[in-house]
């Protein structure tokens, strides 16, 4: 230590306010390098994170919110058979059913000739809706814009 204070003594006054000027911005630069900046980059990524985590937990609120909402829906059962429901239900929608046979234990097996694709699954989703399970469903293009379909449909359990 000794020999740097003989070594910045032996400078001129210029020289010496050159050199504290000097050290002043690499001190400065230090600082702001290893202190500063890095503290800022962990704050902008901490910023990052909760914001994701805020919209995660927005996400899964509302999921939540519309398993509450789908319990609280729950569709009825159905009375009567599931062969007559289906019946009247392809009646109201337009289809007329090519066969119906009763399939396992309380399920029935539906056949169409002729529908448009989109009534057909649209009238599928109905049927979901209203506590018939769509088991399978083939759906076979008939080339003239319409679909002939082959469907496994079962009661829903309580």
């Amino acid at each position: 230590m000794m020999a740097l204070r003989n070594w910045f003594g032996g400078r001129s006054p210029r020289e010496k306010r050159l050199l504290l000027v000097m050290a002043g911005l690499a001190i400065v630069t230090i600082v702001w390098g290893l202190i500063l900046r890095p503290l800022g980059d962990a704050m902008a990524g901490a910023r990052e994170r909760h914001a994701a985590a805020v919209v995660r937990y927005g996400e899964t609120a509302a999921r939540v919110e519309a398993l509450r909402d789908a319990r609280a829906a729950r569709v009825p059962l159905l009375t009567g058979s599931l062969a007559d429901a289906v019946r009247a239900r392809a009646e109201q929608a337009g289809f007329p059913l090519a066969s119906l046979d009763p399939a396992g234990n309380d399920g029935v097996s539906v056949s169409i000739q002729s529908a448009r694709g989109a009534a057909l699954t649209a009238w599928l989703a109905r049927l979901e809706r209203a506590g018939i399970v769509v088991e399978g469903a083939t759906l076979t293009d008939n080339g003239d814009r319409t679909v002939a379909g082959r469907i496994m449909l079962r009661r829903r359990a309580a």
